[in-house]
């Protein structure tokens, strides 16, 4: 059986699906990839259901090695640059790697969580139906721990070799997009003013960001009647305002209760979004209301399951007029004489 080989990685480097389902009334979160759209192009543009787990990559890039056969990987997510054995590989594209050959992931220039996904699928036994790292709960992963250096990741029968390689659009980051949410469930224990103020103004991801959460520094919102409530549920992207008036937006690994007033909660189809903003980064929120959200989290579900369809076939010889078009290479165009003094 073909495996990859570990052979350097960060220290937030993970296996990621789209995380267990019907575990949080015992208290362990979904977790699963924090850009589930990202995960099910990797997987598409390497014959993959969308769901199949794949190597969550967080800032840091990483090395692997292809052993005992060759592995078809595709790359998506943050804008990591891709290699093998020195040979850069085009973004968004599968690339077939022969056995004992050196895949590279560079560190991300843009966005934080890129997907290496495989071919097949990294055969793991799920835990709780899910192969998704929880590393407070301690399972899923690898023995419920992160990746690192020594570990080796057999992978499953994929696609054929001869099926040739796929290619897709790099998917958007959308780092200036203003996040939208809900606002509640308890946005009456905060003034007008104070919710006004969260819509209107601009925060910053602060250093305590992890799939856990992200903490948001800012202007102070303020509460009516105190910070403390009977702890209730949460869910990925609940904001809580704690006693420091400082926005925490529950991430993937969120812990399933809390304690504080909840002033709105991220739509699902924008969790990727901010899960793609780094420390320095700045946010800003929208309201949209119910029927809006479900609408917006249709189409971002509609993107997951068609992500095979969209993927195309990479054919050899030069790109014809239609593929130029596709590429929008006006928008990297500069001066020639740009730089020079």
């Amino acid at each position: 059986m073909s495996a990859l080989l570990v052979e350097s990685c960060g220290p937030m480097t993970s296996l990621q699906d789209m995380g267990r389902v019907g575990s949080g009334r015992h208290g362990i979160s979904r977790s699963g990839a924090m850009d589930r759209l990202a995960l099910a192009e990797a997987n598409a543009l390497v014959g993959n259901a969308p769901g199949e787990g794949a190597i969550e990559l967080m800032l840091a890039g990483g090395a692997f090695q292809a052993v005992d056969g060759p592995v078809r990987i595709a790359l998506t997510g943050a804008r990591m640059k891709l290699s093998v054995d020195g040979a850069p590989v085009a973004p968004s594209t599968s690339v077939l790697v022969p056995a004992g050959a050196r895949v590279t992931v560079g560190p991300a220039a843009a966005g934080i969580f890129g997907y290496l996904a495989v071919s097949g699928g990294i055969a793991i036994e799920p835990q709780l139906g899910s192969v998704s790292l929880q590393p407070r709960a301690g399972i899923g992963g690898i023995e419920g721990r992160a990746l690192r250096p020594g570990d080796r990741l057999p992978v499953r029968p994929g696609a054929p070799e001869a099926a040739g390689e796929r290619t897709l659009p790099p998917v958007p980051l959308d780092l200036e997009a203003p996040i939208r949410v809900v606002l509640g469930p308890q946005d009456n224990l905060f003034p007008a003013e104070s919710v006004a103020a969260f819509l209107s103004n601009t925060y910053t991801v602060s250093d305590e960001a992890d799939r856990m959460g992200y903490r948001l520094s800012g202007p102070t919102i303020s509460h009516l009647r105190g910070y403390n409530i009977v702890s209730d549920g949460l869910v990925q992207g609940s904001v809580q305002v704690p006693g420091s008036g400082m926005p925490i937006v529950m991430m993937a690994d969120h812990q399933t209760t809390g304690g504080y007033p909840k002033i709105a909660t991220v739509i699902t189809a924008d969790l990727r979004v901010l899960a793609q903003r780094r420390s320095g980064d700045t946010v800003r929120f929208q309201a949209v209301d119910v029927e809006a959200a479900q609408a917006l989290a249709r189409v971002r579900a509609t993107e997951i399951r068609s992500a095979a369809e969209r993927a195309v076939q990479v054919r050899g010889g030069l790109p014809g007029s239609e593929e130029l078009l596709a590429l929008n290479l006006a928008g990297d165009a500069t001066d020639a004489l740009a730089g020079e003094a």
